[in-house]
């Protein structure tokens, strides 16, 4: 998690008026959480390897579809990929591409935020506080001063001469950056008064955003489709841009042209805000959750589907609330719980969900990647890679290794070290020898003559890995292996390896290795097989070397499936 470390200091300090601890500012979606998730849920990232993908270090989904995609590597180059709407993929170009581009304009810089509009367009902050921006402009949101499309990053400089951003982001066609002395800049499309300049005309610059929060000091900004919503250190909320839907949580729905506090959370410290397409969420520093706006899909997880002009606290008989998420492109709400829950309401795959449903998943991100729609990431997603290893990755690691076995086998004159633990944790086989037979005194080595080295040592890695790979030839040795050891899951993923690899050449010899072994599914996909390509089989070596009364018991079952027929 990363926490933005600003001074505290309220200027407008009263002794008499009630006050809170500054709060620590949760990520929210322009903002990077480390985390673990597996970013091949969202369906652009399928089609890269395991190497691309155990390279990458931050990523987000974004696009009117979710057809776009930018991810940062661990070597802090920025790729994109994917249809490149409104060249919001910054390539240079018009053109969609489906294998990742690199944006060597970004090489070496170290990105720190990231969120996006509706056109698409693209803001990205850097660790030096650089703030850049590319894609859709038709309101001048690249802060560029023109309407010209944005082909590729351009820093944008106006109005943020020596400021330093710290954070961005994005509604439908607006933009905001929120510095580190506090300050919050606002421009583009202000047709509702979301760039809080006191008019509905565009900003075609970054404009700081004054009136109420001319003296604070702001800590967190979000955007929803044409609103905009700012905390600041003392933990008040200001919302100002449309508010037909109530997103203002002002109590009314009329449109602010300007900041305006939300006097409904008078006296709550809020940690954390986030706005979907048209409503809002807040998670107080108590763990409470807040929700307010639009409420046609059931966003807010009132029970109903009632617009909420002001906030109302939800989730009331759950733990404490640790992290919100929403974001502007979807109708969909998540939170997690002190325990680790994930809930998720609103639209979700096309349903209405009214009321906040425990899922299964361990993080707020999955609900985007499986139900929301699009299902666009909320947020920049850190998956920042450190030493520490799983217990599966730190078992895998370990097999094989000289250094700390216990035990070894010999097979074929070659050596397979293994721990006694693990195969008796592992295997009923070595669990019984064990205990049976084994005690201090006898010897380290197990020689095993029944069995290939290929074989015995493919069956020890399942042991670590639970995975098995080898060619459907050796995967007949590990099947005869599984099955005089009882090693049922074994057996079935051999049989899964032989039917991939079964041929016109092998499909007789893979026929009795499944007889012999009493594999009957293997068994029956094998004959069919043969069935199928019986003039084939019948002309192979592996057909006539067959033993006479395996030959006569497929003849017969030939017969009986009508194989002989004219």
């Amino acid at each position: 998690m990363t926490i933005f470390s600003k001074p505290i200091h309220n200027r407008n300090y009263n002794p008499g008026i009630f006050t809170c601890p500054r709060p620590l500012p949760v990520p929210c979606h322009t903002r990077s959480e480390c985390i673990m998730v597996d970013v091949t849920k969202w369906p652009l990232f399928s089609l890269m390897g395991p190497q691309e993908l155990s390279a990458i270090r931050k990523a987000c989904v974004f696009g009117m579809s979710a057809n776009e995609a930018i991810y940062i590597t661990s070597d802090d180059e920025v790729y994109v990929f994917g249809l490149n709407c409104s060249n919001c993929l910054g390539t240079g170009d018009s053109l969609s591409t489906i294998v990742p581009k690199k944006l060597d304009f970004l090489s070496g810089r170290k990105v720190v935020s990231l969120s996006y509009g509706s056109g698409p367009h693209i803001l990205l902050a850097t660790e030096d506080g650089e703030l850049f921006a590319w894609g859709h402009n038709g309101y001048s949101q690249l802060g560029n001063g023109t309407t010209n499309q944005g082909v590729a990053p351009v820093l944008v400089s106006a109005s943020l001469l020596n400021k330093k951003v710290t954070e961005v982001a994005c509604g439908s066609h607006h933009s905001m950056a929120l510095t580190d002395s506090g300050e919050v800049y606002a421009w583009g499309y202000n047709n509702c008064g979301q760039v809080g300049s006191g008019s509905t005309a565009n900003q075609p610059t970054p404009r700081r955003v004054s009136s109420c929060l001319q003296n604070k000091v702001a800590v967190s900004i979000t955007c929803g489709q044409t609103s905009s919503l700012a905390v600041v250190d003392n933990g008040e909320v200001y919302g100002w841009g449309y508010n037909g839907n109530g997103q203002l949580g002002l109590g009314n729905n009329g449109n602010q042209l300007t900041p305006c506090r939300l006097a409904a959370l008078q006296g709550f410290c809020v940690q954390q805000i986030v706005s979907g397409y048209a409503h809002s969420l807040a998670l107080t520093d108590e763990g409470l959750l807040y929700a307010w706006g639009a409420n046609t899909y059931g966003q807010l997880g009132t029970g109903n589907k009632s617009n909420q002009l002001s906030p109302l606290q939800i989730m009331t008989e759950k733990e404490r609330i640790v992290e919100i998420a929403a974001c502007h492109s979807t109708h969909t709400s998540a939170a997690k719980t002190q325990s680790g829950q994930v809930y998720m309401w609103g639209q979700c795959r096309g349903q209405s969900i009214v009321l906040p449903h425990l899922t299964h998943f361990t993080c707020t991100d999955d609900v985007f990647a499986c139900f929301a729609t699009p299902s666009v990431m909320w947020r920049l997603l850190s998956m920042e890679q450190d030493d520490f290893l799983t217990v599966a990755q730190s078992l895998k690691k370990e097999f094989d290794n000289p250094e700390t076995a216990d035990l070894k086998f010999c097979v074929d004159s070659k050596y397979i070290y293994v721990h006694k633990a693990v195969l008796k944790i592992r295997c009923e086989h070595f669990r019984s020898m064990f205990q049976s037979h084994w005690n201090e005194d006898m010897k380290e080595v197990i020689e095993i003559d029944q069995f290939s080295y290929p074989v015995y040592r493919s069956f020890l890695e399942f042991l670590y890995t639970d995975n098995v790979e080898l060619p459907p030839e050796d995967a007949i040795g590990l099947l005869d292996l599984a099955t005089s050891y009882c090693e049922n899951r074994l057996k079935r993923l051999c049989q899964h390896i032989i039917k991939r690899g079964i041929t016109v050449e092998n499909a007789f010899s893979l026929l009795s290795a499944a007889v012999r072994y009493d594999a009957e599914d293997l068994e029956e996909f094998c004959f069919k097989f043969c069935i199928n390509h019986l003039t084939e089989v019948t002309q192979t070596a592996a057909f006539w070397q067959i033993d006479g009364n395996l030959l006569k018991d497929f003849i017969c079952r030939a017969s009986r499936y009508g194989a002989f027929k004219n």
